[in-house]
């Protein structure tokens, strides 16, 4: 079935509606997960779940009510005991317990649900896949408002989810960080560690449904992973996942609309949830590359300002030392040192140019001088360098031929506090090992 451009404002709203109560759903939990380092734990236990969710629906013999989310959170949480116990007595890593586990426990559901298929209203495809493009069709009557009745779990799943953590947040950020001292604090990690699988495994059944349970884990771990990378405290990475799950949400139901059009022409549409899952990883990937301070480029733009700012301390340190032997240089022998013994290189044009842009080196009759502000700049880096050698020579076993190396990686991560501190360790030593003078300060 095509639905394309011909859908209606109001069936992609709420498509739409739907998504994002999902990547809401998932966002809390998932959040939890991923900062415990737990994250492929959605994926078990989105595949574990299978068995309650089936053995629910024997029960029960319907998609609705409370047994699919008993038998799920039963399943999920069994499943997590069985790892722990393979894990600890089979003497095997818990990457591979939980492999065999939740694989095991996946086989076992699918194995049920076809079985029980003729008898019970379930179609494995969608819970593989989900059907959120017919969520719409399915509704019931809310104080006279036709509603599709997957609105009805996710949000009590949604308002569960906040409840839970609201009331459990202190708990749960000392299980997640600290576990040995969240148990010497009363409570014990470990049944925390079981809450938080089953609060995984009704969400994963509440999402089901809309999306699937592949797409789920997806929803699991992008929207928190990308979250992580731009922030740090737990509280605001849940809203900022919860942001950019609805985010993905949105962008992957008007892709799935419009990119398959766009590529083969004419009236045709994708799966949305699929697209949602694609979705949110390109909100990961581009936060990836793009977050302040933790993205690729940002960490490579600041290596690289690092590297300029080495290079000119460098050329600073440099020019200090021929002015303090009264050594005179014309300009080319200048920059021949600099490209040989500070080792610039190429970016030796954009030092020279960071030195006077600075003012703190001007070509004056053809040399390089070294201007006031510079001077001061150049003394304090050659200060903390020889205080350096000074205090590794009188407390570390290191030739003093290797001295020079080591203190020249230190010189440029020493502020003036501890500078001062050196100057306390060595005394009033006014000379380094190599018998040269460290300048005061």
């Amino acid at each position: 079935m095509q639905w394309g451009l011909t859908m209606t404002l109001d069936y992609d709203g709420w498509i739409i509606l739907i998504g994002v109560l999902v990547a809401a759903c998932c966002a809390i939990p998932g959040s939890w997960l991923v900062v415990r380092g737990m994250g492929m734990m959605g994926d078990a236990v989105s595949h574990a779940v299978l068995p309650g969710i089936a053995i629910g629906f024997l029960v029960s013999g319907t998609r609705s009510g409370a047994w699919m989310f008993l038998g799920a959170a039963i399943a999920g949480i069994l499943a997590a005991v069985i790892t722990q116990v393979v894990h600890h007595w089979g003497r095997i890593e818990r990457g591979a317990a939980m492999g065999l586990v939740f694989t095991t426990f996946f086989s076992l559901g699918l194995l049920l649900i076809v079985q029980s298929a003729d008898s019970v209203d379930l179609d494995p495809n969608c819970v593989l896949y989900g059907a959120i493009e017919l969520a719409p069709l399915d509704t019931i009557s809310i104080s006279g408002m036709d509603v599709p009745r997957m609105l009805i779990p996710l949000a009590a799943v949604l308002i569960a989810n906040v409840a839970l953590t609201g009331m459990l947040f202190k708990e749960l950020l000392a299980a997640a960080f600290d576990p040995g001292l969240a148990t010497s604090q009363g409570f014990d990690s470990r049944w925390l560690h079981y809450g938080l699988m089953a609060l995984t495994a009704a969400t994963c059944v509440a999402c089901f449904e809309a999306v699937g349970s592949i797409i789920t884990v997806a929803l699991l771990v992008a929207p928190p992973a990308a979250a992580l990378l731009f922030i740090r405290r737990m509280k605001w990475v849940i809203v900022l996942a919860a942001l950019l799950g609805g985010l993905a949400a949105v962008m992957g139901h008007l892709a799935a609309l419009t990119v398959p059009g766009w590529i083969l022409g004419g009236n045709v549409d994708t799966s949305s949830s699929g697209m949602m899952a694609v979705a949110s990883m390109a909100i990961f990937l581009a936060a990836a590359m793009f977050a302040p301070g933790r993205g690729s480029l940002a960490r490579r733009w600041a290596a690289r300002r690092d590297a300029m700012r080495v290079a000119v301390e460098d050329a600073l340190g440099l020019l200090f030392r021929l002015e303090e032997r009264a050594v005179t240089m014309d300009r080319d022998e200048v920059e021949g040192l600099l490209r040989s013994d500070v080792r610039i290189g190429g970016r030796l044009a954009a030092v020279l140019a960071r030195l006077r842009r600075g003012s703190l080196a001007e070509l004056r009759g053809g040399n390089w001088k070294l201007t006031v502000s510079g001077r001061s700049e150049a003394q304090s880096l050659v200060r903390a360098h020889r205080l350096w050698e000074t205090y590794l020579a009188g407390r570390a076993s290191i030739p003093s031929s290797h001295l020079h190396a080591a203190a020249e990686r230190l010189e440029h991560v020493t502020d003036p506090s501890l500078a001062a501190q050196l100057q306390r360790e060595v005394g009033d030593t006014p000379d380094d090992p190599h018998g040269r003078p460290i300048p005061p300060a």
